[in-house]
């Protein structure tokens, strides 16, 4: 059995927030948007200031790959690639990356201001100043060749082919010939720097934010998404590491039952792994994208954990998640694989919803943390294991997650017998919510409480970040510095200090 690793080796308070859901300093270069979003530029780093002032030591974030026009994490285009959008266009005019004159005032799209950008920053690199940046880039482009070629080949394919899935390219290139992508890599060159540009880019800021929290001593939280879309760099460049027939079509998708966010299941799309081939290499392509991970975070959550020790596998035909069945993953064998490699590995597991012993049994196994959520406690059974008295120290606690519904829209919806339960369990007190459930939380036993950014700023259901289950307006809400109360940082460190957390 693995000994506890050092993510659970103190007790912090920690902050859940998507850096798209910062506000955004820089209008002027989203023009073109509907809505702005955040990056990774000043904004970010005001951010992080904040948390140190409130004595909050870790932030969490959804995955930040690059995504579909839907904006969700948790289908991108690449496990190991950056999102391109968080990139801040004023950093790289601040660090001389980009010459402001180059740029115009408007654009269209996000993805012609970028390409002004890399134009801008090859005529710079071409420059006897910019020699310094042509060894960075060589320099990253190197070390992160194991990932990076077979994406922005990808990328640019994608973008030929006016973003087709990779499925529906020519044969050549959807069996990845080699000669047909030697012919294609000459003639997207210009493509190829584009994208090559845009991700250097977003992980040279990347790195500047995680040193100015490092600094700052705050830690990075972040989420893997345990499958992977079927539109991805991933599944195009290894294909026979999923399930997929003779055209490229999954042979069955992921998804999960009936249970508590949907009454009929939820159909994620995702191919499932081929796991007899991943065992051949032990697992290269999971080692693999946990290096790159592990690269840009201090702690990494496993979303879905409960895939690794089985799966809901839904025939690739349908939509109707109720169709699946439960099939069994190697998950001791890959976890095995992980942990010989990295030791210390920073593993949180998600383990909710429909959770067997089995589950349990094998996050146990590994000593992983799991998650416990407030919102769920409260429903009459003593037994509940979200309920504090059942907390220990090898958990992380939560008020809600990015998919629940703030704790104050959560509290008002509960039916009066259910708000009866909730009041009587926490002794009748008059804190209002979401403090209540917030001081819940902090006063756990759990050694890490994380708190939506949307709880702290005692936000309604219209501030939600996700609805399971439903298209739209999900994954857009960004926070705005007038929100943020007089006085909430030192409200929130005094409540930190008094349970312990600072």
């Amino acid at each position: 059995m693995k000994k506890s690793h050092n993510v659970m080796n103190q007790r912090r308070a920690g902050v859940l927030l998507h850096p798209t859901s910062l506000p955004c300093g820089e209008e002027h270069w989203q023009t073109f948007k509907t809505k702005s979003f955040g990056t990774l530029g000043k904004e970010a780093h005001n951010f992080i200031d904040w948390l140190s002032a409130s004595g909050i030591r870790v932030w969490q974030m959804l995955p930040v790959g690059p995504t579909l026009e839907d904006m969700s994490p948790y289908q991108s285009l690449s496990t190991h690639a950056g999102n391109p959008d968080l990139i801040s266009i004023e950093w790289l005019i601040e660090h001389q990356w980009v010459a402001k004159d180059d740029l115009k005032n408007e654009y269209d799209s996000a993805s012609h201001l970028r390409e002004d950008c890399a134009t801008s920053f090859f005529q710079r690199m071409s420059s006897e100043q910019g020699a310094y940046l042509q060894d960075q880039l060589r320099h990253f482009c190197d070390e992160q060749s194991y990932w990076l070629d077979d994406f922005i080949l990808y990328s640019a394919l994608r973008e030929n082919f006016d973003q087709q899935s990779w499925n529906q390219w020519p044969e050549e290139l959807r069996k990845r010939n080699k000669s047909s992508l030697k012919k294609w890599s000459r003639k997207l060159e210009t493509s190829l720097n584009r994208y090559k540009f845009e991700q250097f880019a977003f992980f040279s800021q990347w790195q500047s934010l995680r040193h100015y929290a490092k600094e700052n001593f705050i830690e990075l939280f972040g989420d893997i998404p345990i499958f992977v879309g079927h539109d991805s760099a991933d599944v195009w460049a290894n294909q026979s590491q999923f399930l997929l027939d003779e055209m490229g079509e999954p042979i069955t998708v992921a998804g999960v039952p009936p249970d508590y966010f949907s009454e009929t299941g939820q159909h994620w799309g995702n191919p499932h792994y081929h796991w007899e081939n991943m065992q051949k290499d032990n697992f290269l392509w999971w080692r693999n994208r946990l290096r790159s991970q592990l690269q840009s975070f201090d702690i990494l959550r496993i979303d879905h954990f409960r895939g690794f020790e089985s799966y809901w596998a839904i025939p690739g035909h349908t939509h109707d998640a109720r169709l699946g069945q439960w099939v069994k993953a190697p998950g001791e064998a890959l976890l095995t694989a992980c942990f010989s490699e990295w030791p210390d590995l920073p593993l949180v597991a998600e383990n909710l919803g429909v959770i067997t012993d089995e589950v349990e049994a094998l996050r146990n196994q590994f000593n992983l943390p799991g998650m416990l959520v407030l919102q769920f406690a409260f429903d009459g059974n003593t037994k509940n294991p979200h309920l504090p008295q059942h907390h220990n120290m090898e958990n992380v606690i939560y008020t809600g997650t990015h998919d629940n519904d703030t704790t104050k829209s959560w509290h008002e919806n509960l039916d009066q017998s259910q708000q009866e339960i909730v009041r009587r369990y926490l002794l009748l007190s008059s804190i209002p919510m979401p403090w209540l459930l917030i001081e819940v939380a902090l006063a756990s036993t759990g050694c890490m409480s994380i708190i939506p950014m949307q709880d702290f700023l005692e936000l309604d259901g219209a501030h939600r970040m996700n609805m399971p289950g439903t298209q739209g307006q999900n994954w857009q809400w960004t926070f705005r510095w007038e929100m943020v109360a007089p006085g909430l940082a030192e409200k929130i460190r005094t409540l930190i200090g008094q349970y312990d957390r600072l």
